[in-house]
């Protein structure tokens, strides 16, 4: 596993090597000792998985605030994926700040995202699934999110978006008083 610095502190991609041979191959997915070093909370709490149909389609930006903040691992398991992290965090020096990936299943590239952090993606295959690894569970009364298209982050998304839930079409848009998330 290849640890890659990105331009947010905090957040890594992993890049993970593909073992072939006439039975078929082998891949290392998540192991503790090789990626601490990005962080000492990666304890795994939860383990999703999404699909999502529509090319286009965005999910996200989501995050929880504390004391339910957690690390989250994201892997693309079938399809690709254009994988965005925006940094929430107060008095960082990427506050607002955004980075996007392509994961897919070729790459075999995951991102780690660090507490004070929002997530989301939009597809840029059909069917496309993403594996989440949570360092905490899921505490809907501390959820938080910001708009996919909030002015003040200026996500420049690859595609049109085709289709969006109508929780993200109705989240708000930052306002001035928006200080960040204290992790």
């Amino acid at each position: 596993m290849k640890l890659v610095v990105t331009p947010l502190q905090g957040l890594w991609v992993v890049e993970s090597s593909l073992h072939e041979d006439n039975r078929g191959s082998f891949t290392r997915f998540f192991c503790n000792l090789a990626l601490k070093k990005t962080s000492n909370e990666l304890n795994i709490s939860q383990i999703n998985i999404s699909k999502t149909h529509k090319v286009g389609a965005i999910r996200g930006m989501h995050f929880q605030y504390p004391p339910h903040s957690e690390v989250k691992m994201v892997r693309c398991l079938r399809g690709q994926v254009f994988d965005v992290a925006v940094d929430m965090r107060q008095h960082s020096d990427t506050f607002l700040h955004w980075h996007a990936e392509e994961l897919s299943c070729e790459n075999l590239r995951m991102m780690i995202i660090p507490k004070g952090f929002a997530h989301g993606f939009q597809v840029m295959e059909k069917d496309s699934e993403l594996l989440y690894l949570h360092s905490a569970a899921y505490v809907p009364e501390s959820e938080g999110a910001i708009r996919f298209d909030e002015p003040k982050v200026k996500i420049k998304w690859p595609l049109p978006v085709s289709d969006i839930s109508e929780r993200d079409k109705n989240i708000k848009y930052l306002d001035n008083d928006f200080q960040g998330i204290q992790i």
